[in-house]
């Protein structure tokens, strides 16, 4: 009994370490983006609209490409875990020789199609220019950003979460404080705000760097591509990549069917995501920890230590999605105002909200089952069931208008049914066991 309680306490300690300052980087980015729409905002509408447009057009061809973090931390915990630090930075390396190869072609696409890109998006006559000179210019930092990705995937699989936090707190400070003296001092309008987030970027890749290139003389590890390696890296995050692609199809499902609702469902539903979004951001360092310590104990052969903490790490999750569950609850008289006067969107955003916290609970176990999935690099599996979710949801949502169900009801199929889904299917995979594949590399 006490030997389970230390092994507990030991948990709780680990995943605190590393959840804590992860949270920390996660929520700093959003943070600094708002002042970035402040600062372009003064400019005028046309432009902050253009920042809406660009911005959104960015952050999808960065995001999904997040499997550079999620993988790499996977294989470098696996290093760690079986005591090869050298292997450990190699396999890092070929994480970032694979994000700058993906950020050169990313610039090829966007910066010929940018207009193109940006009409699709039905920019105004006013704000497309805008959107353009932003994307365009914002596209040069492409590269940087996916280095940022897999970088902090290095990192993380060392174990090392409070480095991300302060490069992350730090870069988006220069941000804001470029974007001041760019667009305001230097006159540069748009252009200023994108070439602040380049420089910043480029600053951020520059520093993880730095301390990556350090680990690798200390451990004599190679820092030249291998082809190899590169050709692996991708290998492994291209199932993780269908993952994310299939969740961020359920999303635009989801917006979808509430543009058909009506503009105040439209409004409470982005209002809704936005308020998901930094929820999620909890739940989600839940999760990160789980990849590098279900990675570490694996590596090391530990296949005891990875259940152990599985089962502890979803305890957090289910107590951690209760915590947020009530304080929606009780700040809803609180966000309803803080995001518009408008009383038919506190009509909606009154019982979309109630749907989000019963719910929290379900989002818990999910993110911290998806987080031990990939430290364990179950990727295979992790695209087939999100596959699975994106075909069940799919119908379902579409149905909600003709069915005559409202807001509430779509919010049911994205956090009740698609969520429970997700739930089952990699509940099922965590009872089974077939995702502790022990050793250094996962065979």
């Amino acid at each position: 009994m006490h030997k389970t309680a230390t092994r507990v306490r030991q948990h709780d300690r680990e995943i605190l370490a590393l959840a804590l300052p992860a949270f920390g980087a996660l929520v700093a980015e959003p943070l600094f983006l708002m002042a970035d729409s402040a600062i372009v905002g003064h400019l005028g509408t046309p432009q902050l609209a253009g920042l809406g447009v660009a911005a959104a057009l960015l952050q999808t061809a960065v995001h999904v490409f997040v499997f550079l973090a999620y993988a790499t931390t996977a294989a470098v915990a696996r290093r760690v875990g079986a005591g090869d630090l050298p292997a450990a930075i190699r396999q890092g390396m070929d994480g970032i020789w694979l994000a700058l190869l993906l950020g050169a072609l990313v610039i090829a696409v966007v910066l010929p199609a940018g207009p193109a890109l940006v009409n699709l998006f039905g920019a105004s006559d006013t704000a497309a220019p805008h959107a353009v000179t932003y994307l365009r210019v914002s596209a040069l930092g492409i590269p940087a950003m996916l280095v940022v990705l897999a970088a902090t995937g290095v990192l993380r699989g060392l174990q090392d979460t409070r480095t991300p936090l302060y490069v992350a707190i730090a870069g988006f400070s220069a941000n804001a404080v470029l974007n001041v003296l760019l667009v305001y001092g230097l006159g540069l309008g748009v252009a200023g705000s994108a070439w602040g987030t380049v420089l910043a970027q480029c600053g951020m890749a520059a520093a993880y760097l730095t301390v990556v290139v350090k680990g690798a003389r200390r451990h004599g590890a190679s820092l030249r591509p291998d082809a190899a390696g590169i050709r692996a890296c991708a290998q492994a995050g291209a199932p993780l990549l269908v993952r994310t692609l299939s969740l961020r199809a359920v999303m635009l499902i989801a917006t979808a069917v509430a543009a058909r609702l009506g503009n105040a469902e439209i409004a409470a539903h982005q209002i809704t995501l936005t308020l998901w979004s930094l929820l999620a951001f909890a739940l989600d360092a839940i999760a990160i920890a789980g990849q590098a310590i279900i990675g570490r104990y694996l590596g090391a052969d530990d296949a005891e230590g990875a259940r152990a903490a599985c089962r502890r790490m979803v305890q957090w999750g289910i107590v951690s999605g209760v915590v947020l569950g009530v304080a929606v609850v009780a700040a809803r008289p609180l966000l309803l105002p803080m995001f518009t006067t408008d009383s038919s969107v506190h009509a909606e955003l009154w019982g979309v909200l109630l749907v989000v916290a019963v719910t929290q609970p379900i989002a818990g176990v999910v993110f911290v089952l998806d987080g031990v999935l990939m430290g364990a690099g179950d990727g295979a599996y992790l695209a087939w069931a999100m596959l699975f979710t994106l075909a069940v949801f799919t119908p379902v949502a579409l149905l909600v208008p003709d069915l005559g169900g409202g807001l509430a009801a779509l919010w049911w199929t994205v956090a009740g049914l698609m969520m429970t889904v997700r739930l089952v299917t990699l509940w099922l995979r965590s009872r089974s066991g077939r995702w502790i594949v022990t050793g250094a590399v996962r065979a």
